[in-house]
């Protein structure tokens, strides 16, 4: 038997089986394994989603799409609030949807910082719909289907949400396995996004259904914590807007004999002790 996933390497397991008939006519089987059975867990970096500061469209209830719409007050000091909670973090990379709410929202929160421009993190092409009221788009026959069955909403001289979600989750896992090779996986690295792109990862994180992304919420200024391991995705953290980031960050690999396997494949049976402060 061969197993083989990204991250863990290949293993041979040779199975010999045989039964014997006990003295109350009941079978006794025995299984016998040769060769090493258990994979080799590989730790993982860590992805913090950052959704961009309130905008002026938010404020007013439009839908701002891919406008040139900018931050406000608001936006500004939630900005420079998450700022404070990303200080001192040891960010290996800084990455960013190409709108202009984002890059602002880096300018405030990582001053000095020049985040990379990512295409496939720029906010779902709502086409016709931008710039509109949410309450006049809520009388349009498409919104029941955004609402209760987005996989198949495609917006009129728009974007698709599946499509949208594809390329989003494209763009994070494919940072995500680079940033492990370049820097190890005690790496922590931030992606500044928009809410349904950050909805949508968070989805595929949790292996749900796209038609379900609707359930989660990616408040302004939130942080949500994602890491991709072998066999799974964890969400360590979501919609976070007031909480310590730093326990987000793996401890020294020297140290690490006990955490390894927390950021491993292996779900904490019980739910675990929780991160080390």
């Amino acid at each position: 038997m061969k197993l083989a996933a990204r991250g863990v390497r290949f293993v041979t397991v040779n199975l010999m089986i045989t039964a014997a008939v006990t003295s109350g006519g009941g079978v006794r089987w025995r299984v016998r394994c040769r060769g090493w059975v258990r994979p080799r867990v590989v730790s993982v970096a860590t992805l913090l989603l950052l959704r961009h500061g309130r905008t002026t469209a938010n404020a007013d209830g439009g839908l701002a799409g891919r406008q040139p719409v900018e931050l406000d007050d608001t936006g500004r000091a939630q900005a420079t609030a998450v700022g404070g909670r990303l200080a001192g973090l040891p960010l290996a990379a800084v990455v960013s949807s190409p709108l202009i709410r984002c890059r602002q929202t880096l300018d405030l929160a990582l001053p000095g910082v020049e985040p990379v421009v990512e295409e496939g993190l720029i906010e779902c092409g709502y086409g016709a719909w931008e710039g509109q009221a949410l309450k006049k788009l809520a009388k349009e026959p498409l919104w029941p289907v955004v609402q209760q069955h987005p996989s198949a909403a495609a917006f009129p001289e728009g974007e698709s949400m599946a499509a949208m979600s594809a390329r989003a989750v494209a763009a994070v896992r494919a940072w995500d396995a680079r940033v492990t090779a370049e820097h190890g996986p005690e790496a922590v690295w931030l992606a500044c996004s928009h809410g349904d792109v950050i909805k949508a990862i968070v989805a595929d994180a949790l292996g749900v259904h796209l038609d379900l992304f609707q359930r989660i919420v990616a408040d302004p200024a939130s942080v949500t914590a994602i890491r991709y391991t072998p066999l799974r995705p964890f969400l360590v953290r979501l919609n976070d807007t007031g909480g310590d980031l730093s326990t987000l960050v793996p401890p020294p690999r020297k140290r690490r004999r006990r955490a390894v396997r927390a950021t491993g494949s292996d779900a904490a049976v019980g739910g675990g002790a929780g991160a080390a402060r």
